[in-house]
């Protein structure tokens, strides 16, 4: 299965038994720390660098648009599973939820289509966003969760938003402390709620 770290210039590609694919932006790609801090390549040391690839395509800045018009290049290699979290920026800009939901929705069916498995991560926004926008941006990922019938990490900034000594000055991108803690609830989400990590009979010792 296949995890996000980065692709020709963009990465460091870990080899190992499962394949997992990264996609979303600047929360993802790990901007503001080196790439090597960034959660994906942390999980990947948390399952064993020997039992899994990690392939991170977060892209700072991206949108739900900018991913589905680009998603089948980041599907290359064929990964065993892809975590999805995207949408940040549309919410920032405002953009219709109906929108983003739409693009997330279809970016998911078409990961599904090649019979790859699929897990969401959730998001919101700041709190100076209106209440009902930040409502319905939140709504989107349990909705279409539910519709794809895909497994959804309810925030990925969870335990990590708001908190100073885990972002970095900007108070939006996380430092390598905030990544680490990232990484620790992708990885006991996936080991809990997913079937997409090697057993423990498959595992190799590093």
């Amino acid at each position: 299965m296949t995890w996000l770290v980065l692709w020709m210039s963009l990465s460091a590609v870990i080899w190992g038994q499962i394949t997992l694919t990264f996609l979303g932006d600047s929360l993802t790609a790990g901007y503001g720390v080196p790439e090597s801090a960034a959660f994906p390549y942390q999980v990947a040391l948390r399952i064993g660098t020997e039992n899994v690839t990690v392939y991170n395509r977060g892209v700072s800045g991206d949108t739900s648009a900018g991913l589905r018009h680009r998603l089948d290049a980041y599907l290359i290699p064929t990964p065993d599973a892809v975590l999805v979290c995207i949408g940040a920026n549309d919410g920032l800009r405002g953009v219709p939820v109906d929108r983003i939901r739409s693009n997330i929705t279809a970016i998911i069916t078409r990961i599904q289509a090649r019979n790859i498995p699929v897990i969401l991560a959730g998001m919101t926004l700041p709190a100076n966003y209106s209440a009902p926008y930040i409502a319905a941006f939140e709504a989107i990922y349990p909705d279409v969760a539910t519709k794809q019938e895909v497994p959804l990490l309810p925030f990925l900034l969870e335990g990590v938003a708001g908190v100073p000594e885990l972002n970095s000055g900007d108070g939006i991108h996380p430092n390598a402390a905030g990544h680490r803690r990232i990484a620790e609830t992708v990885h006991v989400f996936l080991r809990d709620h997913t079937t997409v990590l090697p057993t423990p009979s498959t595992l190799v010792a590093e």
